[in-house]
């Protein structure tokens, strides 16, 4: 029962935001970073699949390519066949009896490692994998796969050691405990491109409480996946606990949904993926060992709304840095904004001027705000948008342009529409497109409905007011409307040990990231009971004297 003793008498280190880096001109990490993105641009390199902790070459392979420039390849990912996926599931439910019954403080300490190992010597590979692989920019890259990244594996240890210190009392004689088990099977983990960060976190939380995992990440993000599990590895994580696998998610879910012995989902992307694992798993569901649990986070058509009473400048800001950082490719990021009239000519002004300043173009240079989006699909699809916009009575006001010839540049974009039942107001595009809704100064009230019944998604919203009332209305209005809400602050940016992250509605399951919450679902507790001294006769005092009234 070493689980509950070393809960109460084992403390790991206390965890800390990681610091995050500014490279500024003439620092030393600037230096650094421009070494890894020279060093790392000039390499093609193999992305093996990691099963059983060896490292499969199928002969099969699909180039990884840097979005803003795209004929660059950085190296050939070997797909996965079916056999193979089997083989990483096998692995997997082999790798759980030994590393299920691992000490809980034994299992935090690789990750605690990996964190260090991120922090220190991998920095620099990893931000620049991110970067190239990614079309992020360095302070993009920054806050999410070194920052990020470290604070989920380093919070997360102290999220399991709260979570096993809850124990249930125990009456005169008795001893009740709580056995937090790893769930029984294996976990499918399903990640995004958009964060290297949750690529990380969503394959090792499960790992963390004793689980075994079989690893999908994303097909524009082998590269940064690939240098994560080279990480682990080095921290010590033993072969079958993580298994990576490439290739085409739909074929690769079907085989893990299909078996038995799957135990849950970890999943970051979209709605119609995530809702269609949700039916597979259903229409099996009398053949699995166990109920798998489903935790994911999707989409998002996250809002920012303004009172009359906001300051334009902090405003203005926040609608660019939340609209157009990393390209509006954050699930997080704010693409419908909803302005009073009363501010409207002079917050359209500051922002077009604002957006004309905004560079696109190589995230290696430093000068850039903004990258490309991630594929060619993601380019068309913008391009569509555009093209719908100007056929409908919409105006673009900034930006609807794009270029792919070098890169898949789209250029931040800024549409104003009256129609509420638009789907620029309603569908996530996934790129920098924002679009305001401007409206009567007296309709605030009824405005706080239209968010709030508009849509089906529920990630992240604000609010921007200097009137505290106001602010308490919006809480209490759009309490339903969003997951993780930001009063005169931009919906984008959480942090993982300030803010968990996630959305109900059709935007997840609401399991907040880098929280208990989340840890909690990958866990199957035991309650034990054990009698000291034990009764030896079946009688209950009642039972004794006559057996009339006395």
């Amino acid at each position: 029962m070493n689980w509950i003793v070393e809960a109460s008498s084992t403390r790991p280190p206390l965890p800390r935001n990681e610091a995050v880096r500014d490279y500024a001109p003439n620092s030393p990490e600037r230096s650094a970073i421009r070494a890894a993105l020279e060093e790392m641009s000039n390499q093609r390199v193999e992305l093996p699949l990691i099963i059983n902790g060896h490292e499969w070459r199928t002969g099969r392979r699909e180039t990884a390519v840097m979005p803003h420039r795209h004929n660059h390849v950085l190296g050939d990912a070997h797909l996965a066949s079916d056999t193979d996926v089997k083989a990483a599931i096998n692995g997997a439910v082999t790798a759980w009896k030994d590393w299920s019954n691992w000490p809980w403080t034994e299992r935090a300490a690789v990750f605690l490692k990996a964190a260090d190992l991120v922090s220190g010597p991998w920095r620099d590979r990893l931000n620049a994998a991110t970067m190239l692989g990614q079309s992020k920019t360095v302070h993009q890259a920054e806050i999410d796969s070194a920052a990020e990244l470290i604070d989920f594996w380093r919070f997360n240890v102290e999220f399991m050691r709260r979570l096993y210190e809850d124990q249930p009392i125990s009456a005169h004689g008795i001893w009740n405990r709580s056995d937090y088990r790893p769930l029984e099977g294996f976990v499918l983990a399903v990640t995004p491109f958009n964060f290297t960060a949750i690529a990380g976190n969503l394959p090792t939380a499960p790992a963390l409480m004793g689980n075994t995992v079989v690893w999908k990440p994303a097909a524009t993000a082998k590269y940064s996946a690939y240098l994560i599990m080279q990480i682990l590895q080095e921290a010590g994580l033993p072969d079958g606990v993580i298994n990576l696998v490439y290739g085409d998610g739909a074929e690769i879910a079907e085989i893990a949904l299909a078996d038995d012995r799957l135990a849950g989902v970890h999943f970051t992307g979209s709605t119609q993926v995530f809702n269609h694992i949700f039916r597979k798993v259903g229409s099996k569901i009398d053949q699995y060992r166990t109920y798998p649990r489903l935790v994911g986070e999707t989409g998002g058509k996250n809002f920012i709304l303004a009172h009359k009473s906001a300051d334009v400048a902090a405003l203005a800001t926040a609608i660019i840095r939340g609209g157009y950082e990393y390209q509006g490719q954050k699930c997080s990021a704010a693409s419908r904004i909803f302005i009073p009239d009363f501010l409207w000519a002079s917050l359209k002004t500051v922002l077009c001027d604002e957006i004309a300043s905004i560079s696109v173009g190589d995230v290696a240079d430093f000068s850039n705000f903004m990258g490309a989006v991630i594929d060619e699909k993601a380019w068309r699809k913008h391009m569509l948008v555009f093209e719908e916009a100007r056929a409908s009575n919409a105006r673009i006001l900034r930006g609807g342009v794009g270029d792919s010839r070098t890169g898949y540049f789209i250029a931040p974009t800024l549409i104003e529409t009256d129609n509420l039942g638009s789907r620029l107001l309603r569908e996530e595009f996934f790129g920098p497109i924002v679009t305001a809704y401007v409206y009567r100064d007296s309709e605030f009230e009824s405005v706080l409905g239209k968010i709030d019944g508009s849509g089906t998604y529920g990630l992240t919203g604000a609010i921007f007011s200097r009137d505290r009332h106001i602010i308490n209305r919006a809480l209490s209005g759009l309490r339903s409307a969003a997951g993780n809400f930001y009063i005169n602050d931009k919906p984008t940016g959480a942090v993982v040990g300030q803010q968990p992250f996630g959305g109900a509605r059709m935007s997840g399951t609401n399991d907040k990231a880098g929280s208990m919450w989340n840890l909690i679902r990958w866990t199957s507790p035991r309650s034990i009971k054990e009698a000291f001294v034990p009764p030896t006769d079946y009688r209950y005092p009642f039972l004794y004297g006559n057996s009339v009234d006395e």
